[in-house]
């Protein structure tokens, strides 16, 4: 269930629409000008310390180094971890992390992947069985082949 706040976003989105009157594919820039422009929209604090927070790991994400056997590698990696009863997320650098910091990061980054797959899945198969008039679209889970045809391709 989306919170209150995405809700209300949610909604920003659905006025959009009403009021410009487009009902095909809406890009979110034109969308969020028009929220700021209507004052549907401002900045709190928590909202710019969040919004940094956000633009932080996305740099940090983008951040490569290349391995000794030539391989190009995330630099820094995050680990949740939990203090006070409260869920946060650690960035350690791969070249001086510890293991175990390492080994929950790559779980991490597991998990969402399954998830992502696990979402698509469901969409695919929505669309297929309520949407598509036409053949089913399939949609293959092994990344083995994948996997390899990539390693085969990177110098």
């Amino acid at each position: 269930m989306p919170s209150m706040f995405n809700r209300q976003l949610q909604q920003i989105f659905e006025d959009y629409v009403k009021a410009s009157g487009v009902v095909a594919p809406t890009d979110l820039q034109t969308v969020a000008t028009w929220a700021v422009r209507e004052r549907r929209w401002q900045a709190r604090e928590a909202d710019l310390i969040s919004r940094c927070k956000d633009q932080l790991a996305r740099a940090l994400r983008e951040e490569y180094i290349t391995d000794r056997q030539g391989r190009r590698v995330r630099a820094k990696h995050p680990a949740p971890t939990y203090r006070n009863g409260k869920q946060l997320m650690l960035w350690d650098d791969i070249r001086t992390a510890s293991r175990d910091h390492m080994r929950a990061a790559f779980q991490t980054r597991r998990r969402q992947i399954v998830g992502d797959c696990h979402q698509l899945k469901t969409d695919v198969d929505s669309y297929n069985d309520n949407y598509n008039p036409g053949q089913q679209i399939p949609m293959i889970f092994d990344f083995t082949q994948d996997l390899q045809e990539l390693d085969a391709t990177i110098p």
